[in-house]
């Protein structure tokens, strides 16, 4: 364990070490690309913040609305029919639009049912095992201007749906209900 942490502490400056090493033996100015990297960097951060700032308000909306607790009222039948908590299913429903909106449900779920709970620890594992798809898609995509999106929306869906199925299975699986 103890090598472990050491390694931890030592892997990323190694790593910046090698590359300044490298592009030096390699005769590129390092200095120059790197300061090139970050006006490119910002360049990109300004392009995205209008599609950042759409996505977040859309999720705002969607909550406040109310619309969230409604349709998760609806197929609450459904879901304990499957056996799906419906305590999660909100974020199931949050996780593939927005990571922090989902970073926020996953606490209130641990803070409510505790972090040793099979809510708690599900909420854990789907928060792990699935990506923020449709804030991907929507801000990197248009940052560079990707118009067609569908077989990737399609792709990345399907593998959060995987990720909250096997998610489910893992956690009844290896902790119980």
């Amino acid at each position: 364990m103890n090598m472990i942490n050491t390694l931890s502490l030592w892997l990323i400056p190694g790593i910046i070490g090698f590359i300044l090493i490298f592009g030096t033996a390699k005769r590129i100015p390092t200095y120059e690309t790197f300061v090139e990297g970050g006006k490119e960097g910002i360049k990109i951060a300004f392009s995205i913040i209008p599609y950042l700032v759409g996505m977040l308000v859309s999720i705002s909306i969607f909550r406040a609305s109310g619309a969230m607790e409604f349709l998760v009222s609806l197929i609450r039948p459904a879901l304990e029919f499957i056996g799906f908590p419906p305590e999660i299913a909100p974020l199931s429903l949050i996780r593939p639009i927005s990571g922090t909106a989902a970073l926020g449900m996953t606490s209130d779920l641990i803070a409510t049912y505790g972090p040793d709970s099979f809510i708690g620890r599900l909420a854990s594992i789907m928060q792990g095992s699935t990506d923020t798809t449709f804030y991907v898609l929507t801000v990197y995509f248009g940052a560079v201007g990707i118009k067609k999106m569908g077989d990737a929306l399609k792709v990345g869906l399907l593998a959060d749906l995987l990720g909250i199925i096997i998610s489910i299975i893992v956690v009844t699986l290896i902790f119980g209900t």
